[in-house]
């Protein structure tokens, strides 16, 4: 069976998942939005909301490396210390200007792995709306289709279906964007669209009981759960420029 069936070829929106994902639609030359809900896009939203600067590292890069090569912060890890993290939180007073290199195996390396798209947004349910209106406004003047991209996390220890994990916060995420563009939308992107309309009214139970939500719980950090279940919050609208996701319309010497 020819692999372009699963392209979703004709529809000007659609919706991927994770690496693989990321690099489809790189090569089809789409635009992409990165929707990693807990945390990496809430986080980057964050900042950005803030005037900061994130540089997306993957996991298989040395980040503290990379973020002293660019004169810029490392976020802390399990073995690197910092001020800034994956936690959304730690940015609510980042002073405009501050440049953070941040590392995560699901939205940052998707972000990595598909750098050369035309454009990269990073959309979240609390820029949903704003970062909608952007690529609404791409589409119109060009003849792009767009990807949303719902990261998905992975298993700690893989089965026999791989590491991918569905999530339904990014799923949900993903189709609180696409609820806002009025194009010509795949099944799959309808679909996703269609469960966010659905439960938009309950998010942060859901997001709150959901395993993801849980999970993070356990490991207490419940408020980035509750600050990224927050809908339509923020304006802020991160892009690519030069490797670095900034505010929309931002020069690149800032």
């Amino acid at each position: 069976m020819p692999a372009d069936v699963f392209s979703q070829t004709g529809f000007r929106c659609k919706l991927e998942w994770g690496w693989r994902g990321a690099r489809e639609a790189a090569a089809r030359g789409d635009i992409l939005v990165v929707v990693d809900t807990l945390r990496f896009s809430s986080a980057v939203v964050t900042a950005v909301q803030q005037g900061g600067l994130i540089y997306p590292c993957a996991s298989s890069e040395d980040h503290a490396a990379l973020a002293r090569s660019l004169g810029a912060e490392a976020a802390a890890t399990a073995t690197v210390a910092g001020r800034f993290s994956l936690s959304p939180l730690t940015y609510l007073d980042m002073g405009p200007g501050t440049r953070v290199v941040l590392p995560s195996p699901n939205g940052a390396t998707c972000s990595r792995y598909a750098a050369a798209t035309p454009h990269l947004f990073v959309g979240a349910l609390l820029n949903a709306g704003a970062v909608a209106a952007a690529v609404a406004a791409v589409l119109d003047a060009t003849d792009l289709a767009v990807t949303v991209l719902a990261c998905g996390e992975r298993w700690q220890t893989p089965s026999e279906d791989g590491e991918l994990r569905f999530a339904l916060e990014d799923y949900l995420g993903a189709g609180a964007i696409l609820s806002e563009l009025p194009h010509e939308k795949s099944p799959e992107a309808l679909a996703c669209a269609g469960a966010f309309r659905q439960r938009r009214s309950d998010l942060a139970a859901i997001l709150w009981e959901c395993g993801s939500g849980r999970e993070l719980q356990a490991k207490g950090h419940g408020e980035d759960v509750r600050h990224a279940a927050r809908w339509n919050l923020y304006e802020a609208v991160p892009v690519m420029r030069e490797g670095w996701l900034r505010q929309r319309g931002a020069s690149a010497a800032n």
